[in-house]
């Protein structure tokens, strides 16, 4: 029996990474690809440029193949934007005989779903947040049990339908179907959270490069679901323009001298630095910087205090916030969002990897590797499995159809 393989492609704003993973014999996860690229033809988690996006997805795709051996596909795909809504819905059934069986549970999450969707919106996910078998509620697996009525609570997410559809384009055109979308929260809690914090009520907060993405749970289940149109690459952009200098420069700027908290950084510290209009570098302070970071990291924590306020979940989060994303990684994040927050905040990564893990166990990539963890423990009671990934033989070069892709870049031309 050949084993399980998952793959997942998560599209961001900053990166493309493409992960292959094998399912071992205790039931963890073995990571045989890797395809990492810079992205191309986003902003804001949304395809911007189909062809620009296209091409980064192929290279990513490309190179995850060429170290796992196989060819891809199909695949699970991160979904991130502001175009992305929550809502929560009910549905309740009639239990078909005297003992509920998955067939019911169906049937309500399928009553849950049957809510007024506007004609340019699709539905993404319907998470059940909990059951009521005849009046009894806290039930959170209802199937086997004795009942007449079933009743479900479910966290309902929707996306505009072009959106979706770009990007389904995107992948398709490298040759790999779309077994599903994933939003990046959700994925990245299966990365970071614990079940303790699960259970207890806690929250995750994604910061990407172009948005931040809010995951909230509460007994074991989600409960509420956002996406702020804000993120990493704001912050670069506030250092570009303040210090005068290119998006590059002020990127590597951020990751080699920011923080986010002036008193943390001690007196008279500088770097050097080359701005626009000098031909050698300028002497830069870094508290200069520090002074444009903290702003920008203040709003981002002051926005996600304001959606936890608006849904009326500060009581409910006693675990607190684990910070997860590329924008945790800076110094001093952890201090101010516990400040403004004041809740408890740790900063998570993706644990317990195994196989080709150099650069995974980094926060940037908890989305990346919890997409491969979805498939494993959610996705496969929701319906059948991807097809496997085809084992090439010995010598065959692992390849995207570059033909394929030509083709459909031609057609995209006026």
């Amino acid at each position: 029996m050949a084993a399980n393989l998952f793959t997942g492609i998560d599209v961001g704003t900053t990166k493309i990474c493409t992960l292959v993973a094998q399912e071992t014999e205790d039931g963890g996860l073995q990571i045989i690809g890797v395809g990492i690229e810079p992205s191309r033809g986003l902003r804001k988690g949304v395809v911007v440029n189909v062809e620009d996006a296209a091409r980064a997805i192929a290279a990513s795709i490309e190179k995850a193949q060429r170290t796992a051996g196989y060819e891809i596909a199909s695949a699970v795909v991160s979904l991130a934007g502001a175009q992305v809504s929550s809502i929560n819905s009910r549905g309740v059934v009639g239990v078909s005989g005297d003992v509920i069986s998955a067939e019911d549970v169906a049937r309500a999450n399928e009553a849950a779903r049957a809510i007024a969707v506007p004609y340019d919106r699709q539905v993404v996910h319907v998470l059940p947040r909990g059951f009521v078998v005849d009046g009894q509620e806290g039930i959170r697996n209802p199937v086997g049990m004795h009942g007449f009525r079933l009743e479900v609570e479910t966290h309902i997410i929707t996306a505009a339908t072009t959106a979706l559809q770009n990007l389904a384009q995107c992948v398709q055109a490298c040759g790999v179907e779309v077994e599903g979308f994933v939003l990046n929260p959700l994925a990245s809690a299966e990365a970071v959270l614990r079940d303790t914090e699960r259970d207890m009520g806690a929250g995750v907060v994604d910061i990407g490069g172009g948005t931040t993405d809010i995951a909230l749970f509460h007994e074991g289940t989600v409960s509420h679901t956002a996406v702020l149109p804000i993120g990493g690459n704001h912050v670069t952009s506030d250092i570009a323009h303040g210090l005068r200098m290119p998006g590059e420069v002020a990127e590597t700027v951020k990751l080699t001298h920011g923080h986010a908290i002036p008193s943390e950084i001690q007196p008279g510290e500088s770097f050097l630095v080359r701005p626009f209009g000098e031909e050698a570098p300028v002497e830069v302070q870094r508290a200069d910087l520090v002074a444009i970071i903290q702003p920008r990291m203040e709003e981002v924590f002051s926005l996600v205090l304001q959606e936890i306020e608006r849904v009326g979940a500060v009581n409910y989060l006693p675990a607190g916030i684990v910070l997860t994303g590329g924008g945790s990684r800076l110094p001093g994040v952890r201090r101010l969002a516990a400040d403004i927050l004041n809740m408890p905040v740790r900063v998570a990564g993706p644990g317990e990897l195994r196989g080709l893990v150099d650069q995974l166990s980094s926060p940037a990539y908890s989305t990346s590797v919890g997409l491969l963890l979805w498939l494993q423990h959610v996705a496969v009671s929701e319906g059948p499995a991807a097809p496997a990934p085809r084992r090439r033989g010995r010598g065959e070069r692992p390849s995207v159809d570059w033909g394929q892709i030509k083709d459909f870049l031609k057609r995209l031309a006026p």
